[in-house]
């Protein structure tokens, strides 16, 4: 018997990879008649310590984030997907998405792309799909790019 999946989270942060993701994503929630979480999460780790400065990025941050995710529930309502929420969280994606979200929502499947939009976190620190890989105590989708990417030897 196939598994059916009922709560559905996608990573997505505007990469080429997170659409590849929510495109998949769009289908597995139709067959599975499953709840689609749009999921971006806002690194605030990036922002900086001065605050007057932090405060006025954040802001700037939300409301991009806001703009974002509005064009990815609409292109998922308009693809089929009935039972769409968008959650937009300030903090470390390697921990909220793998950790806290999949508690707060149930959720039975995340979908990630293989890479996302900082290249110089994955250098430093390991990729955000890697540590969901490591951290998720449910099923892991990671959808990569229809060509590899060249590795330097």
């Amino acid at each position: 018997m196939p598994i059916e999946y009922q709560n559905i989270l996608v990573a997505v942060d505007g990469s080429n990879e997170a659409d590849l993701a929510f495109k998949k994503s769009i289908g597995i929630a139709a067959r599975n008649n499953s709840a689609l979480y749009l999921v971006h999460i806002i690194d605030n780790q990036s922002f900086g310590s001065v605050e007057a400065y932090s405060q006025a990025i954040a802001k700037d941050a939300m409301a991009s984030s806001e703009k974002l995710m509005a064009s990815y529930k609409e292109a998922a309502i308009s693809a089929g997907a009935e039972n769409v929420h968008v959650v937009i969280e300030y903090g470390s994606p390697k921990k909220l998405i793998p950790v806290d979200l999949v508690k707060k929502y149930h959720i039975d499947l995340i979908i990630c792309g293989a890479t996302g939009l900082n290249a110089a976190e994955r250098i430093f620190l390991g990729s955000v799909s890697e540590r969901i890989i490591r951290s998720a105590h449910c099923d892991v989708l990671v959808v990569r790019t229809e060509e590899p990417e060249s590795i330097e030897a």
